[in-house]
């Protein structure tokens, strides 16, 4: 059974998938660095200092707070602003992704459409010469 285990754990699949995991999780800590420190406080400096993150609706007659963090202490409540915010930070972030997969493969392209050899390889020669002895029959 540790055999079978040590064949698993050590296949190319596994660890080129705990790489893009680790790799994904790296990124993905930049991106939401650049939403929340860069984006972020640029669109609220456009809208004049607008948050989201403390909308909510009272659910319960006993909350009197106007912060969400207090509200949530005293009672039931209807956060939408967060909802909002998250909302807006995960567009953000899609479309970053989006970007950067478009920049990844426009590189990727670009080395697909290098010049083809000019000379056949030695399969294609032998093929040719195949189809050749097939047609003169």
């Amino acid at each position: 059974m540790l055999e079978e285990f040590k064949k698993f754990a050590l296949k190319g699949n596994v660890v080129d998938l705990a790489v893009g995991v680790i790799i994904g999780a790296a990124f993905g800590a930049i991106v939401n660095s650049m939403v929340a420190d860069i984006i972020m406080p640029i669109i609220g400096a456009i809208t004049g200092g607008l948050d989201f993150s403390n909308y909510f609706v009272a659910l319960s007659k006993n909350v009197t707070a106007t912060n969400l963090a207090d509200a949530k202490k005293q009672g039931a409540v209807l956060a939408y602003g967060s909802f909002l915010t998250l909302t807006l930070n995960f567009l953000i972030i899609a479309f970053v992704l989006f970007l950067v997969i478009r920049v990844m493969n426009r590189l990727k392209a670009k080395e697909e459409a290098a010049p083809a050899p000019d000379k056949p390889t030695k399969d294609q020669e032998l093929l040719t010469e195949i189809r050749d002895l097939l047609k003169a029959k």
